[in-house]
């Protein structure tokens, strides 16, 4: 038995995670985190990152390999060594950051609305239950994100006032996009519910907007002068349009025109 007081390494916590810690650390673990509110959400957050890439891409693993690659080609000695590698290179994939490739590939050759839209609404469904860190620059130093952002995406970036839609803004952060870097901006209503708007340069230009709805979360993609946006949130398309309205008006006003 554990007795009280004893440390718990990172390593079990990521092993806690996973579902990999041994039963006789379980408990130990678990007590651990009871008392310690704020690593216990750091490691709730990193079970909804390795659930939300499990529930887009680990089908992927499971697909049938192409008969390209089919094993019963290739010379009898070297199948071991073939099949270990196949194995490891679908496993890197899958976990190692090459979503853009496999996203393609379970979209059936989507669009580029489509995904980008898939994107902005993993990011927002990942930050908008952050309690603690939802962003990275918070809304006090705007002027700061605003510059930042703008410097490292290669364009001016706007974060809009949307106070008269009811939203706060709660600040912002930089985020790997499809293809180039993205900005990510966060606004807060006062009931609680966050709204969250992303872009990135794209190779597009969408007339009008494009709806998707997802579960709880809805969202608008449109793109103009290669930059796409999405707007994402609880609210039902009246209500995104409303927001949208708003951050069209700003965004023109700033030298990104985008067309009703």
């Amino acid at each position: 038995m554990i007795e009280p007081g004893t440390s718990v390494t990172e390593d079990e916590l990521h092993a806690y995670a996973d579902g990999e810690l041994p039963d006789d650390r379980r408990a130990a673990v678990e007590a651990w985190l009871a008392a310690r509110p704020e690593e216990a959400r750091r490691v709730a957050s990193w079970r909804a990152i390795a659930d939300a890439i499990q529930d887009r891409y680990g089908k992927v693993a499971d697909e049938p390999v192409p008969g390209r690659l089919a094993l019963d080609r290739l010379a009898a000695p070297s199948r071991r060594r073939i099949a270990y590698a196949v194995a490891a290179v679908l496993a890197a994939f899958v976990i190692g950051g090459t979503i853009g490739w496999f996203a393609h590939g379970i979209t059936g050759g989507s669009s580029l609305a489509r995904n980008f839209t898939a994107d902005a609404l993993d990011a927002h469904r990942l930050y908008v239950v952050e309690v603690r860190h939802p962003v990275e620059v918070e809304a006090a130093e705007r002027a700061h994100l605003v510059q930042w952002l703008s410097k490292r995406l290669g364009y001016a970036v706007h974060a809009p006032q949307l106070e008269a839609a009811g939203l706060k803004f709660v600040g912002g952060r930089l985020l790997p996009g499809p293809g180039a870097p993205a900005a990510f901006l966060m606004y807060e209503a006062a009931s609680g519910e966050r709204y969250t708007l992303y872009c990135a340069r794209a190779a597009t230009n969408e007339a009008g907007m494009r709806f998707t709805a997802r579960d709880h979360d809805n969202a608008l993609f449109w793109a103009d002068n290669g930059i796409g946006y999405v707007l994402a949130g609880p609210g039902g398309r009246d209500r995104l349009q409303q927001v949208a309205g708003l951050v069209y008006d700003q965004i023109e006003d700033g030298g990104h025109a985008v067309r009703r």
